[in-house]
């Protein structure tokens, strides 16, 4: 009898190669290795508000059911450390200084249809954007502090002040993945959404490096 491989285990390896791609894209290479500028940065800090405001009102609508209700944390909510961080970055009137790329708006619109009738889907836009934070998060925001001079305004999206170890948290998610008692065929259209959503950003890193470039034009 062959083992069967956790659900959690699946998605990592089948959604490894969009993990990838998404990490390298020319926009986010060039501020992880200290070519981007800090309004490079402020830039992805503003996508992230749409991205985020979208994911984390799917999650009020999400919280009761029994589905979804597992992975939704108060301890992960990124929204209020992000309007600090646009508040420190840009000023009081930060909120009139930003607007979403047409790529986020493609995601906003994708999170938000997901969020308000599929849980299987929420859930994928949820593992794909916090576990992310929780692991290579925490490398950018070293980064751009040391590039930046940042302590912890500006950076505080990054900063997971109740999650004291984030490793064990991620542990317990994958787990709670690996106890959603899921069809094959549902785990299936799980897997092809998180491969959606590490595709959305891919695509979003390209917008702001043309954005940047029309900018610079």
């Amino acid at each position: 009898m062959s083992n069967v491989i956790p659900f959690s285990q699946a998605l990592r390896e089948r959604t490894w190669s969009g993990h990838g791609e998404s990490e390298g894209a020319g926009f986010m290479t060039d501020l992880m290795n200290g070519k981007g500028s800090r309004d490079d940065y402020i830039s992805l800090v503003a996508q992230h508000y749409f991205i985020y405001e979208a994911i984390e009102s799917a999650a009020e609508r999400m919280k009761n059911d029994q589905t979804a209700a597992p992975f939704i944390s108060s301890k992960l909510t990124r929204l209020p450390a992000i309007r600090e961080d646009l508040r420190f970055l840009l000023g009081d009137e930060w909120l009139e200084q930003i607007e979403p790329l047409p790529t986020t708006a493609r995601y906003v619109k994708r999170i938000s249809e997901v969020g308000a009738t599929w849980s299987g889907g929420f859930i994928a836009h949820h593992y794909t954007r916090y576990l992310g934070d929780l692991s290579g998060g925490q490398v950018i925001r070293t980064l751009m502090q040391r590039q930046f001079g940042f302590e912890t305004n500006g950076v505080g999206f990054y900063l997971f002040a109740d999650i004291a170890k984030p490793r064990e948290f991620k542990e317990t998610y994958r787990a709670q993945l690996d106890a959603v008692d899921w069809s094959a065929d549902e785990r299936e259209r799980v897997i092809d959404e998180v491969i959606v959503a590490y595709r959305f950003n891919t695509e979003l890193f390209i917008d702001l490096a043309e954005a940047k470039a029309a900018a610079a034009a």
